[in-house]
């Protein structure tokens, strides 16, 4: 193998070491400002994009006990690599391909060590997101303890509202 190329398949046996969650991506005229708009996105959602060779990648995956079936691997390919959140990366993958006449294509992808086809992938980017599931768990432990300090509030405020009638009525009454 040549220098350069054990370089390339160095470089992504590393980042596929390093790096548990990743999306594989087909895509056939992407232009170069859609590919850099697509970065941008990927960057701002902490993953990174790089396009791959096909071989460097299979060889790549090989060594770290991925097994990619190369028929499956058709045209030109990128992965998408995801360190935080990947259901928000595959949720922007799906996005950005319908927003651009479907130049990308997800045709799989690995998350905490399982490969999933191009369908599980879009059903689990169909699934909130980490933030959201901590916005929900956060509303759900809330509810109660608003929900009781209303309660005491209301409770509080009564005996306030009853006191004050009783000042009302003895005054009235003394006149």
């Amino acid at each position: 193998m040549r220098k350069e190329k054990q370089l390339l398949l160095d470089e992504i046996k590393g980042q596929l070491d390093e790096r548990p969650s990743f999306l594989i991506l087909r895509h056939s005229g992407l232009k170069a400002n859609d590919a850099n708009e697509l970065r941008v996105q990927v960057a701002k959602l902490g993953g990174d994009l790089e396009m791959v060779s096909k071989r460097v990648l299979i060889k790549g995956a090989a060594q770290i006990g991925v097994t990619l079936e190369r028929e499956a691997l058709q045209g030109h390919i990128g992965l998408v690599f995801s360190p935080e959140d990947p259901v928000e990366i595959a949720k922007c993958m799906f996005q950005f391909s319908k927003d651009s006449s479907e130049a990308i294509e997800v045709i799989g992808g690995r998350f905490d060590g399982e490969l999933y086809s191009a369908d599980q992938v879009e059903t689990l980017s169909k699934l909130p997101g980490l933030n959201e599931l901590r916005s929900q768990f956060v509303g759900l432990l809330v509810a109660p303890l608003s929900q009781t300090v209303s309660t005491m509030q209301a409770l509080v405020a009564s005996v306030v509202y009853c006191l004050d009638n009783k000042v009302k009525k003895d005054g009235d009454s003394e006149q």
